[in-house]
């Protein structure tokens, strides 16, 4: 098929028309997808910044927030750890190093000067990363303190993605996990789990979580360049389509 734009011919080709939408498709939605997913990291952080100038809520009173709300808050009073129970988080790495993530479940107790009836869920606290031993037969050596003040942050966002079976189950304390999820550690307690996980700052393992690992303008960057890629696309196909006069 031969068509006319700007005063110059061009021979279309079924094929490369195919070719040249497929790819100028899937450019497109890989630069709406980055767009997108830096809208929500400058959510995430705007949030954030929010939270820190109302402060920190009581864990009694997370009732009247949304899971969503929630997502980025930091929390206020102690906590007792529930012993003997404590999940290393599997595959973690740290400055290039194989380790774990120490995660356990906390009673927060109520403070003095609240009125609202304390919370009957636990609260999943992440105490950060501690060296894997050489040996895959080993779990590091640990000592979990009895009580913590909270210090950190509230993720509610998990998005934990596993597959097969979340929990390592040896009957025995420490326990292997894939990841953190809320549904699969809940059956190992007897008491219901909050759904988001606490990242505390003030620890004796190694804090290194991050609010975002790539920050929004990234994400924009990332976008503007599957954009040009998709107007590449284009501009090469109507080079290989034009037909020079003779």
């Amino acid at each position: 098929m031969q068509i006319r734009l700007f005063n110059q011919d061009f021979v279309l080709r079924w094929w490369l028309i195919v070719v040249t939408l497929a790819a100028f498709c899937l450019l497109i939605k890989l630069s709406l997808w980055q767009w997108q997913r830096g809208e929500e990291k400058q959510q995430h952080l705007t949030q954030i910044q929010n939270w820190q100038q109302l402060g920190a809520p009581a864990f009694a009173e997370l009732s009247r927030y949304t899971e969503a709300a929630l997502d980025g808050a930091p929390l206020s009073g102690t906590a007792d750890w529930q012993s003997p129970i404590v999940w290393l988080v599997d595959n973690q790495i740290w400055q290039g190093k194989a380790g774990y993530d120490v995660l356990i479940p906390v009673r927060v107790l109520t403070e003095p000067t609240m009125r609202s009836e304390p919370s009957t869920q636990l609260l999943l606290v992440n105490l950060g990363w501690v060296a894997a031993p050489d040996s895959r037969q080993q779990l590091p050596q640990i000592k979990i303190p009895t009580q913590i003040d909270l210090q950190g942050v509230l993720r509610t966002k998990l998005g934990a993605f596993r597959l097969g079976n979340n929990l390592e189950e040896t009957g025995t304390w420490p326990m292997r996990v894939q990841t953190i999820d809320v549904p699969s550690l809940a059956t190992t307690v007897s008491q219901p789990l909050f759904h988001g996980v606490f990242y505390q700052e003030k620890s004796p393992f190694r804090y290194h979580y991050q609010a975002v690992v790539l920050p929004p303008e990234k994400h924009r960057a990332y976008a503007l360049q599957w954009l040009l890629l998709a107007i590449a696309v284009v501009m090469v196909a109507m080079a290989a389509s034009y037909q020079k006069e003779t």
